[in-house]
């Protein structure tokens, strides 16, 4: 079993796909007012968002993207206005994360792990 898709709820499309456009997700189904699919920019996996009327109380969705490159692109990402409310910061389980959360308050993090995404010295 893999993994392909995360789905969050989205109070306005338009105003989301652009958002996630600057994230430098590919667009690839605007199917309006809806749905939206995104393909990732590495890998095979795809994010869509949804049309919703309320969304979900409390923390809400978190989605984890990971980079590479993560300072370089939180600094490509400042410069096209996206926000963050935290800056790159290595965290405790050995990876190193940046948090934001898109229109609608789904939690955003940008993260790079490395080899202990899969194997932190704690794996079973």
């Amino acid at each position: 079993m893999n993994l392909n898709q995360i789905t969050v709820p989205s109070l306005d499309l338009q105003k989301s796909i652009l958002f996630y456009e600057k994230l430098e997700l590919k667009l690839i189904v605007k199917s309006l007012p809806n749905y939206a699919r995104f393909e990732c920019p590495d890998g095979n996996s795809t994010f869509s968002i949804h049309l919703t009327e309320k969304l979900p109380e409390g923390d809400g969705v978190y989605v984890y993207f990971e980079c590479d490159n993560l300072d370089e692109k939180v600094v490509l990402l400042k410069n096209k206005g996206i926000q963050f409310d935290q800056e790159p910061t290595d965290e405790r389980w050995l990876w190193r994360e940046a948090r934001l959360k898109d229109l609608d308050g789904n939690q955003l993090i940008l993260f790079y792990g490395g080899e202990n995404r899969l194997n932190p010295p704690w794996r079973i």
